[in-house]
């Protein structure tokens, strides 16, 4: 199943090739190579190092049982951010056409930052909850498989 869907996608990836580079003329083409390009150095020269810089800080302010969820909501709002960057900057409104950008656009990106937070945090607090209860349920000390002499779902020792 891997393979086909690998497949697939390079065939679409070899048709949208062929898409763009039969339907544009030489300066479009020029235009997109640069923002593949820009992106790809954007990404990796400022994106990058940014988030690393803001992981590191983060894990050390933050407590250790709000890291993972606090990564997750990072990851989650800042793809979805830079895919809305479009929209939220209103590129491409025009007075001659008001339905092309009819939207509070900021308003549904802070909407969709506060479920995304409310969602992650109650995951975060069910997680914790069940943590605690498991930890609370299972003896303080459970003897290593040398010091039982079994196996976990094994036999004995000596026998079979």
């Amino acid at each position: 199943m891997r393979w086909l869907l690998g497949a697939l996608g390079a065939l679409l990836g070899v048709y949208g090739g062929w898409l763009l580079l039969s339907r544009q003329d030489a300066d479009r083409l020029l235009d997109a190579a640069t923002w593949l390009v820009a992106g790809v150095v954007v990404h990796d020269l400022v994106l990058a190092p940014l988030w690393l810089l803001v992981v590191a800080v983060a894990g050390q302010l933050l407590p250790r049982p709000l890291q993972a969820p606090a990564l997750v909501v990072g990851v989650v709002v800042g793809a979805v951010t830079l895919l809305a960057v479009p929209v939220l900057g209103r590129f491409g409104a025009r007075a001659d056409n008001p339905t092309l950008l009819d939207r509070d656009y900021a308003l549904g990106w802070l909407a969709f930052v506060a479920v995304t937070v409310g969602v992650v945090a109650a995951a975060a607090v069910v997680r914790s909850r069940q943590s605690s209860k498991q930890s609370s349920r299972q003896p303080s000390r459970q003897p290593s498989r040398q010091q039982s002499g079994r196996r976990p779902g094994g036999p004995g020792p000596g026998g079979r």
